[in-house]
């Protein structure tokens, strides 16, 4: 199956989600945070452009994706509002695997964890790729204490809430907490 690339922005309540463009991700990595800005409309801090290490991946992993047939999709996690700001990056890291199931994880600035933020914006994304692809089974790459992070396969259709735009149930303390261990 191919997929046509979409560079609309997912919206939610307080977040946008924009797909880096090529100039963006040069702005990054070239340390020019204000050039970066201009081309999302939104400040960018000094922190994404001393560790760009994060959306480079993602660049990279959404070009592999793409030459798969599947897009690139990267995206850079917007605070919007009046104070428009950069706070982190999610995206899928390739195609679906044989299991059909997407790869996906969420960076968010440590100055704006703790309040909701990676989940709104993975719960939003996991919604875009199940509406525009049918794709229902995700594997999300949780932070830990390791170093390498905890791949935690869920099922979008079981505990999802009533109302849009809102979490998956726990997805915000696997994303901005420790996983529980079994």
């Amino acid at each position: 199956m191919r997929f046509e690339p979409d560079a609309q922005p997912v919206r939610t309540r307080r977040l946008e989600l924009l797909v880096p463009s090529a100039s963006f991700v040069d702005a990054v990595v070239a340390g020019r945070p204000d050039a970066a800005g201009r081309e999302i409309g939104a400040s960018v801090g000094r922190w994404l452009v001393t560790d760009p290490s994060h959306l480079v991946q993602l660049r990279l992993a959404g070009q592999a994706a793409a030459d798969d047939g599947f897009p690139g999709l990267t995206r850079v996690i917007v605070l919007s509002g009046r104070r428009r700001r950069a706070i982190g990056s999610i995206g899928f890291h390739g195609p679906p695997d044989a299991a059909g199931r997407l790869e996906v994880a969420c960076r968010i600035h440590p100055a704006h964890r703790g309040r909701g933020y990676g989940a709104e914006a993975m719960a939003a994304l996991l919604d875009w790729a199940t509406e525009r692809f049918g794709i229902t089974r995700f594997l999300l790459a949780v932070p830990s204490s390791r170093e390498a992070p905890v791949l935690v396969p869920i099922d979008v259709g079981g505990g999802r809430t009533d109302r849009p735009d809102q979490a998956i149930r726990g997805l915000a303390d696997l994303l901005e907490g420790e996983p529980r261990r079994p």
